[in-house]
């Protein structure tokens, strides 16, 4: 045999391999750990009775249970208005060393003009899922895109897994704290973060 037809052969069952290969099974995952934002003393933003504990725990609850339905196995930090240390939570994240990172929160600020959505991220594959999350979750709610954004949170630095934190509108705005108090909107959120994490996964 000819060294060139042994090379077509070569190639040929290279391709062969990559068509039945899964894509990209080193780098997909098997676990989304949710953590919701805050919990026991540790308020979070919050305007009178309106907390982001709160708001942040039945978030991360809508979405277990939209990935659930959708056969994606979960973990949650906390399942009930408890503290949980910033170490604890990483900890608990990087115990699932196929998964990505979740993290739930509401924005607040000083200024009562500010309002829209924004995930934040540490790292390229960070970037990706981020982007995919950022773009469903406005899209869902039809507000302003405050994009997705680098930074360097705790949980985003110590987190050894593809991790964002996502900021799922402002307490401190009168109009956005209206409609986070309803239902729809929590569970459109969770829709929206759910189905980024699906588009993510598929990217692969």
């Amino acid at each position: 045999m000819s060294r060139s037809a042994l090379y077509l052969i070569c190639i040929n069952i290279t391709l062969a391999l990559v068509a039945i290969t899964p894509q990209a099974s080193a780098k997909s995952f098997s676990y989304v750990i949710i953590d919701a934002g805050h919990g026991g003393h540790d308020k979070g933003g919050n305007h009178g009775l309106v907390y982001e504990k709160h708001l942040a725990l039945d978030t991360a609850l809508r979405l277990e249970y939209y990935l659930k339905q959708k056969g994606i196995r979960t973990k949650l930090t906390r399942r009930s208005d408890q503290f949980v240390t910033l170490p604890g939570r990483v900890s608990i994240g990087n115990r699932y060393r196929n998964s990505i990172f979740v993290s739930i929160h509401y924005n607040h600020v000083w200024k009562r003009d500010p309002y829209g959505l924004e995930t934040f991220y540490y790292g390229r594959e960070g970037k990706k899922l981020a982007t995919h999350i950022q773009n469903d979750i406005c899209s869902k709610l039809n507000t302003i895109n405050r994009g997705a954004k680098q930074a360097k949170f705790y949980v985003l630095r110590n987190t050894k897994n593809p991790a964002v934190l996502v900021e799922c509108g402002f307490v401190s705005n009168s109009q956005e704290r209206s409609r986070m108090k309803q239902a729809w909107y929590r569970q459109s959120l969770a829709e929206g973060i759910g189905e980024g994490i699906l588009k993510y996964k598929k990217s692969w």
